[in-house]
């Protein structure tokens, strides 16, 4: 049977102490939707479990292919973390490249799978779908994402509705080559499991739409002053007039407002809605009040952060030591394991 082919073996058993790994790509600043989709979460779970939290740079390139855009974006991301409260004497934060391991391993689990699972990723039908022609990056996407998992050992994966597909890709490679590669009784990889990051309805951006960088309809998590305030008034609502009671639950700015407000903050302004007189520009400058009320503190360490890039450095320094430390043993013993011969 060949390799490909071959009948994946039972999960391995989860462990105690999982080792919790995720990423998020620098392919712009980050936004709201970035922030309560993954972020919220990153900085809660890294404080709970052995953790590895890196930016995907080697993912960002199958969009953004500017130098000086991509070496930005990534140390924006890591200013970012900081400031929202990540820890690095807590866990490892570093940057995707810096662990050549992964991309070797990478090599190793594109000859365990077939190209038919590619050619059923989402992101990649749906660039076809839209007439596009997806280069190899994305189309390979999921196999360096199960590489990035699998090279620490992950075992405990925060993931959306939208990376599911992927993760189930990583649980195939890492039965794949378990079976393939291990004796029944001593399987190598962990089956990473998915931790479903909270139930937040889709964030919806500026028009409407789901808050994307792609839809240019962003709020960043750190924008403010003039800049916060046209994105927020600039919020599409319908035409109902100002006297009029309207439905708080289809409105875009309640939606955001939810996000932000305590429950009774949230019954208060529903009650407005419903009540009339009350215009969608009271609820949005409730709505720009709340954002910069609820990132103050952050925003002011992020201001802080920026004048000592030199430690954010040494931070993603550190954390990239660690990942190595975590990454090199587990992958001497798949070289092992497949037959890499070493003569040096």
């Amino acid at each position: 049977m060949d390799a490909t082919e071959s009948a994946p073996a039972p999960d391995t058993d989860a462990t105690t102490d999982p080792v919790v790994v995720s990423g998020i790509q620098p392919s712009g600043r980050l936004h709201l939707g970035n922030y309560f989709g993954a972020l919220r979460q990153h900085i809660t779970l890294h404080r709970q479990h052995d953790a590895y939290y890196f930016i995907v740079n080697y993912h960002a390139m199958t969009t953004v292919q500017d130098a000086e855009q991509l070496r930005e974006h990534t140390f924006n991301v890591a200013l970012d973390y900081l400031a929202l409260g990540f820890d690095p004497d807590e866990a490892a934060l570093f940057v995707q490249s810096d662990v050549p391991e992964v991309t070797e391993l990478m090599w190793i689990f594109f000859n365990l799978l077939p190209t038919s699972t590619l050619e059923k990723g989402v992101s990649y039908k749906e660039k076809v779908d839209a007439g596009l022609t997806p280069n190899a990056g994305l189309f390979n996407y999921p196999v360096l994402q199960a590489a990035d998992i699998l090279a620490y050992g992950g075992s405990l994966v925060p993931v959306g509705a939208d990376q599911k597909q992927n993760l189930e890709i990583a649980r195939d490679l890492a039965r794949r080559f378990n079976h393939r590669f291990c004796p029944d009784d001593d399987p190598l990889l962990p089956v990473p499991e998915p931790h479903i990051l909270d139930d937040v309805a889709v964030i919806p951006g500026t028009d409407g739409r789901k808050m994307s960088k792609s839809y240019d309809n962003t709020i960043g998590i750190f924008d403010e002053g003039d800049t916060l305030e046209g994105k927020v008034m600039n919020i599409v609502t319908d035409s109902t007039p100002l006297a009029e009671p309207k439905d708080p639950e289809s409105c875009n700015v309640f939606a955001l407002i939810t996000l932000f407000a305590d429950e009774e903050t949230q019954q208060e302004i529903a009650d407005k809605y419903r009540a009339g007189g009350y215009g969608y520009g009271h609820a949005k400058q409730e709505l720009h009040e709340l954002i910069e009320d609820h990132f103050a503190d952050a925003r002011a360490r992020r201001k802080d952060l920026e004048q000592r890039p030199d430690y954010v450095r040494d931070v993603l320094r550190a954390g990239a030591d660690a990942a190595r430390a975590q990454a090199k043993p587990i992958l001497e013993q798949v070289r092992d394991r497949v037959g890499l011969i070493r003569t040096r």
